[in-house]
């Protein structure tokens, strides 16, 4: 875990990711006392704050910024397994009996985290019922999630698995001027839809011709959100948020 390290003086109360699981369940001002504990991180970007295999010692929910959270897969292929934005947590797969990180966490832009110990975070579960209750619920959906996305990509093609990841983007971080608000390197695709480089730009070639989606460098546009549903539409898979 690497950073720039500021102890917060805010309140949870005070942040503005309404959907954090910890700003949800600030109720009393206990856990006032709680929210003070936690430590700021400034990640630059392309910095690694996660190590894959690097032992377990909290967790990151990201006040602001974007991450991308990948596992080694054979061969040391990188396999991206989500990406995520404000309010979210990175890490949480290795939070309670395991010891070390299955993941690791890179900040695709500037980022700021708020991280908190494992002991300070496994004492609100002992002592906030709503916190235990929010955090219980977050790990039904996210078991939910990763089943159907296993069922799901297996029966895609790769053309599907491609149009999936563009519309997978689209949902989570909109548009910006245009453009998918996420910057992402055809490599990149290729590494969320499990599969090469390569197919990935021939199937962004063949989209482009079919007027789906237009492009500029990394940018990439989609000009007919429509269409490109019906591409998957037979498998009624949008539960990847």
């Amino acid at each position: 875990m690497s950073g720039k390290y500021t102890f917060l003086a805010t309140s949870c109360k005070n942040c503005v990711n309404t959907e954090c699981l910890v700003k949800r369940s600030v109720l009393t001002e206990q856990d006032d006392f709680f929210s003070s504990l936690k430590t700021e991180i400034s990640c630059k970007k392309g910095q690694q704050f996660i190590i894959e295999g690097a032992p377990v010692n909290g967790l990151f929910f990201i006040l602001k910024g974007k991450v991308k959270v990948y596992r080694t897969g054979i061969n040391g292929k990188e396999q991206i397994v989500r990406f995520a934005k404000e309010g979210e947590i990175i890490g949480h797969r290795g939070f309670g009996t395991e010891e070390y990180y299955s993941i690791g966490a890179i900040a695709l832009e500037d980022t700021v985290l708020c991280y908190y110990s494992k002991n300070s975070l496994q004492q609100k579960l002992k002592s906030n019922a709503t916190f235990t209750y929010d955090m219980m619920l977050f790990y039904a959906n996210e078991l939910n999630r990763s089943e159907a996305k296993l069922k799901t990509i297996s029966q895609m093609t790769v053309r599907e698995r491609v149009v999936d990841s563009l519309l997978y983007i689209h949902r989570k971080f909109k548009d910006y001027n245009g453009f998918l608000n996420l910057q992402l390197s055809r490599r990149e695709y290729a590494d969320y839809a499990g599969t090469t480089e390569e197919q990935v730009i021939r199937v962004f070639s063949a989209l482009k011709k079919e007027s789906l989606i237009f492009t500029k460098g990394k940018k990439i546009g989609i000009t007919n959100i429509t269409l490109l549903k019906k591409e998957i539409s037979e498998h009624n898979y949008y539960l990847d948020l």
